[in-house]
């Protein structure tokens, strides 16, 4: 690969070719820059006015990480409005690979011939052609993944590009002589409002990217993810089950429930009882109006919270917390807190019900030192589900930009993950951002595991849950398994097949079920116990789905997943699904046993353990 990079001063000339307003690539900056110096794992260039850029590209296990680090070496500010994170020139490529993604919805592959994009050269090789994709906030995964693959379907090559950020960012794929050139990373200037100033002697480094090339998609997938180096504490390195009751009180846990709860788990193999959003309400308000005080309600837990976390250790499990530590609702005591809360021109962001505390300043971490890590520590908490539910939107005041002020407060936030997890050693930690809004890389390494989606009971969920696959662990991936009592059993076996794609979280009405169905349920958590070495360690060799609308999927879903001589393929049937044509998965394989409904009718799920021949 021919590695460059692209940026911007304020002042450059634009490139030609009618990008100007579509790109800021192809700067005056770069075309007057000079190689001075190549190595195994750097190429630095010379900028016409002094200035140094270095760019990185380190191999680790088949994958290059590179980065970009801007170096003012001049007497004079200099305000940089772009710079990558990689950029790539001379791909020979025809088609490419996105994850599109939505609330309930994440992952949706879209591959697209770049003739269909209308990115055919021009007949005079004039005039520019240009794919551009962003995200602007602080949901990195709304609308798309920081994430493309490029392929060359004569000679199957594929190139796959992560990117590490949890702000706003965009990538660009362009192309002028028949050659593609693509980059990424922070969103510029003319995207998201971002640009840097540099003093002299002062430098500024881009996020990192992640770059692999293989023969297929699922094996520059299957590295890209691999890649990935999460902060998995010790108590979760075996991929416990979770039950998190959420789908069970709908934001009201008492006591009461709690502890029958707990009952009904103990030694079941259940080691987390996750308590969610609610635990501190009070006489007036909802749970999602009263965030951002964290006292614990006196009136669900007279005797306080530690109460109920003791209660749950009594019965053998290790007790979870919900916080949305970085946002308030209306009803808190900061909502008009202007001295620490973050503003636009001025003005507190208010969107969705949420404002937003300013995670740059001490301030905010000595309040959240005490209120989270506290009363986690105080009260012996050993889970730590960490949720976000709003945008702070194209950026925030305090810096020499709106997208300046966004990335760093997006970076305290994500630095605040680490300092919980610095504090509290042993704690697991859940990333979640209504489901799945910040599924990146940066953010899944500072936590344990992550919320899939909050897609709690759609038909959907295997489909979402398949999509993952591609961008994270599913070592990592929190799946819900909602067992409603009105279920059949067909409806229960598909939700409990659909979690081993990731990781199994239970909830719902445990103590309703009949005897039948609970037992579908301790099989499953049995069954888990023996085959998620395959789910932490293999690799997703097929994802076949031939469901398009995830409001109302038809046909079926096949799922391989293989490690060594075992593998697990796990099976899903939609509206006129019935009987899929899976034989051709089988090959090869003995099966040592199934789990899950036989796959002749609609909706049904259906386990596969493997066994090479």
């Amino acid at each position: 690969m021919d590695f460059y990079t692209e940026w911007r001063l304020e002042g450059d000339e634009y490139s030609g070719g009618f990008l100007n307003g579509i790109s800021l690539s192809g700067s005056e900056s770069v075309n007057g820059m000079t190689e001075i110096k190549k190595c195994d794992n750097k190429t630095v260039f010379e900028g016409k006015n002094g200035h140094i850029i270095e760019c990185f590209h380190e191999e680790k296990n088949g994958v290059v990480f590179t980065k970009s680090v801007f170096k003012n070496k001049t007497d004079l500010p200099a305000r940089l409005e772009l710079i990558s994170s990689f950029a790539i020139k001379g791909i020979n490529a025809d088609k490419i690979h996105r994850a599109t993604s939505f609330w309930a919805a994440e992952g949706k592959l879209l591959s697209q011939k770049l003739t269909d994009l209308n990115m055919e050269t021009s007949w005079a090789k004039h005039g520019i052609r240009i794919e551009k994709f962003s995200q602007i906030g602080s949901m990195p995964v709304r609308k798309w993944f920081p994430f493309l693959v490029l392929e060359n379907s004569r000679t199957s090559e594929f190139i796959g590009i992560q990117l590490y950020i949890g702000s706003s960012w965009q990538i660009e794929i362009l192309n002028k002589t028949g050659e593609i050139y693509v980059h990424g990373g922070l969103a510029d200037n003319d995207c998201a409002h971002w640009f840097k100033d540099v003093l002299p002697d002062e430098e500024f480094e881009s996020p990192k990217a992640a770059i692999a090339m293989g023969s297929s998609l699922e094996e520059v997938c299957d590295k890209l993810v691999k890649a990935q180096e999460p902060r998995i504490s010790e108590t979760d390195k075996d991929m416990p089950v979770v039950f998190n009751e959420y789908c069970t009180t709908w934001g009201n846990p008492t006591l009461e429930n709690i502890e029958k709860t707990a009952n009904k788990l103990e030694g079941t193999g259940v080691r987390y009882l996750v308590i969610d959003s609610g635990w501190y309400k009070k006489e007036v308000g909802d749970w999602f109006s009263l965030t951002g005080d964290w006292i614990p309600s006196k009136k669900l837990f007279p005797n306080g919270i530690k109460e109920v976390a003791d209660i749950i250790k009594a019965h053998g499990m290790i007790p979870g917390l919900w916080f949305e530590f970085e946002t308030l609702g209306h009803l808190a005591e900061g909502w008009n807190d202007t001295g620490h809360i973050l503003t636009k021109n001025g003005y507190p962001i208010t969107s969705g019900g949420r404002r937003f505390w300013d995670m740059r300043q001490k301030w905010v971490w000595n309040y959240l030192d005490e209120r989270v890590i506290g009363l986690l520590r105080d009260a012996g908490f050993g889970y730590l589900k960490i949720d976000y539910n709003e945008n702070i939107g194209v950026g925030a005041d305090g810096a020499e930009s709106l997208g300046e002020g966004l990335r760093q407060t997006v970076d305290a936030s994500r630095k605040y993950f680490e300092h919980i997890g610095n504090e509290l050693p042993e704690l697991v930690i859940e990333n979640c951002s209504s489901g799945g809004h910040r599924l990146e890389p940066s953010f899944m390494e500072t936590a344990s595991q992550a919320s899939f989606s909050d897609a709690h009971e759609c038909n959907s969920i295997p489909l979402i849950a398949a999509n993952m696959h591609r961008l994270i662990r599913p070592e990592q991936s929190q799946i819900w398994a909602v067992l409603r009592a009105d279920a059949d059993i067909n409806r229960i076996n598909y939700l409990l097949c659909a979690a081993f794609l990731g990781r199994l979280c239970l909830s719902g009405e445990i103590f309703d079920l009949s005897d039948e169905k609970w037992q579908r349920a301790l099989d499953a958590i049995e069954l888990y116990g023996r085959v998620k070495h395959i789910i932490k360690n293999g690799f997703t060799s097929v994802i076949r789905a031939t469901a398009e609308d995830y409001s109302s999927p038809e046909g079926y879903q096949a799922v391989l997943r293989e490690y060594k001589n075992e593998a697990l393929l796990i099976v899903h049937t939609f509206k006129d699904g019935a009987n899929p044509p899976i034989d051709d998965l089988l090959e090869g394989y003995s099966i040592k046993e199934t789990f899950g409904s036989e796959l002749d009718g609609e909706f049904r799920g259906k386990l596969f353990v493997l066994e090479k021949n």
